[in-house]
């Protein structure tokens, strides 16, 4: 039994090409395999009564990759949103997207749009897709709005308002960065990074990585 959880627990899901790769397989072959880990973590958040579980899983950054994975991509989020309202629903799982949806192309907006609505009454876990997102992006949004509102508070403008900041932020494949992702809110996150892979990160790695957290004296600036 963990005996410390925290609210919201965020990942960086590296390392679907890489695992491809050791196969012998193309990049999107990893990223297939990575959508089981995400309904596995997604399973055991909403079992332990984690309240909110986000994934970075499109940077703005990735627009740069080959047309072909990224095109990819696109449609493996629209078939796997698809795929999962039966579960979201049965499991009280609300659904939603941050990120530059302006970018996205009409039929995932419209999907997104959907499984927003019909998921919207949920309550027990909210999971959240960061897509064409970038820390930089939210914050120049922000001030961009703020400035317009002539206001003096940069939070509510951020694309997360309304959301705890992550408690937990969880990295797979041993790369130690957050990679331009929540750069406001990752203020006093607690970060793990752990090598396995994103495919091969399951419920067993979770629960280490939560071990982990539980572990962890968070003081915020203060002495204890």
């Amino acid at each position: 039994m963990i005996e410390i959880l925290p609210q919201h627990v965020t990942f960086i899901m590296d390392g679907n090409g890489r695992w491809a790769k050791q196969r012998g397989k193309e990049r999107l072959y990893g990223h297939f395999e990575g959508v089981e880990s995400v309904r596995s973590v997604l399973s055991t958040s909403v079992e332990m009564g984690i309240k909110y579980v986000s994934f970075f899983a499109f940077s703005e950054e990735n627009w740069n990759r080959s047309p072909e994975e990224v095109g990819g991509l696109m449609d493996l989020m629209l078939k796997s949103m698809k795929a999962e309202l039966d579960t979201f629903l049965n499991n009280g799982v609300r659904f939603k997207v941050i990120g530059n949806k302006a970018r996205l192309p009409e039929s995932l907006n419209e999907g997104i749009d959907e499984l927003e609505t019909l998921t919207a009454h949920c309550s027990r876990t909210t999971a959240i897709i960061f897509v064409s997102y970038s820390g930089k992006w939210d914050l120049q949004q922000a001030a961009s709005r703020m400035a317009a509102d002539g206001a003096h508070e940069l939070e509510p403008y951020l694309a997360t308002a309304g959301i705890p900041d992550p408690d937990l932020m969880i990295r797979t494949s041993g790369e130690k960065r957050i990679s331009n992702y929540m750069l406001w809110q990752l203020a006093y996150t607690e970060f793990v990074f752990v090598d396995t892979l994103w495919p091969d990160f399951r419920k067993q790695e979770y629960l280490a990585a939560l071990e982990e957290y539980a572990s962890r004296d968070r003081r915020f600036g203060k002495v204890k």
